[in-house]
């Protein structure tokens, strides 16, 4: 695999698609979420899709108040770095993915972002609560 550098830049652009489809799940998530609340959208309230969500972007707190760079970040780096490019340069959609996810800020600016974010998932969470079980659905009136 070492002879073939492209392989590693192609698993760095997945890696990175695979990062984006994280942050793309959270984010258009709570927006789904809070406009199918109001919309009373019945699939807002699976338990599977809420518990998921929940765990992602508590997931992404913990690592940013323990300081933890990403480990998709990590190993993207990592997959570049071995097939010979340095920092994020690589391919056109590499490149606009990246312009996307990697923000240039102090530390504290996530921590706080990721946080106000964390809380406002756990108060949507509270205010539209995941349907615990399986829906039935509502079976029509049998007739005389």
């Amino acid at each position: 695999m070492t002879s073939h550098p492209e392989i590693y830049l192609w698993l760095a652009d997945a890696v990175l698609a695979l990062h984006l489809a994280v942050v793309l799940f959270v984010v258009v998530g709570l927006v789904l979420t809070l406009v199918g609340g109001i919309r009373h959208w019945r699939w807002v309230r699976n338990g599977w899709f809420r518990w998921c969500h929940l765990a992602t972007i508590a997931v992404v707190v913990a690592q940013a108040w323990l300081g933890i760079l990403c480990p998709l970040t990590t190993l993207e780096m990592w997959l570049r770095a071995s097939g010979g490019q340095p920092g994020y340069a690589g391919s056109f959609i590499g490149h606009w993915m990246q312009q996307l996810l990697y923000v240039q800020a102090p530390a504290w600016v996530f921590v706080a972002a990721y946080s106000l974010f964390g809380l406002l998932v756990v108060l949507v969470w509270w205010w539209l609560p995941p349907r615990r079980g399986r829906v039935r659905q509502q079976q029509p009136p049998k007739g005389r």
